[in-house]
């Protein structure tokens, strides 16, 4: 099983050879404006226009919390869009956006396609920022979903 690997960067910029996977955790608003995202949109256009395609024909797909979207953005690169919060804001009754049933439906989506990519997986603390989330409990589901399937993943702190 290989272990998390913690490196100082940029999650835009993944540090690997090969085919690699950025992962980062969206809402089920449809929004798409703050944090990590904005990182993505200021490499490539295409995940944020994917994203909101998506949510805007959701009636029709499978947008929805524990929901994956792919978009391959180099030849080498694909961005995960990962529905694992609800709403943008905390509430007195349900807590942090952050859901963490669908966080692990999410990671394990991912870790399939990393498998049929032969990719290694890129994120940042994904969960942790603006979805109110703690690594305590997402450390797990990655080193459970990902890094115990062989997957080798690389989180990158600022």
């Amino acid at each position: 099983m290989a272990a998390i690997r913690y490196i100082k960067g940029d999650a835009t910029s993944p540090q690997a050879k090969g085919t690699k996977v950025i992962a980062h955790v969206c809402n089920d608003l449809g929004g798409w404006g703050k944090g990590f995202v904005l990182a993505i949109s200021k490499r490539w256009p295409d995940p944020e226009k994917a994203y909101r395609a998506w949510h805007r024909d959701r009636a029709h797909n499978d947008f929805g919390l524990g929901a994956v979207q792919f978009v391959q953005v180099e030849p080498y690169i694909w961005v995960a869009n990962m529905v694992g919060q609800r709403g943008i804001r905390p509430s007195k009754k349900n807590g942090p956006p952050i859901r963490y049933d669908a966080v692990d439906q999410c990671l394990t989506a991912l870790a399939d396609k990393a498998k049929a990519l032969d990719a290694t997986v890129h994120m940042p603390r994904i969960g942790c920022g603006l979805a109110g989330g703690k690594w305590s409990r997402i450390e797990p589901l990655v080193t459970i979903r990902l890094t115990a399937q062989g997957i080798e993943v690389t989180v990158y702190e600022a």
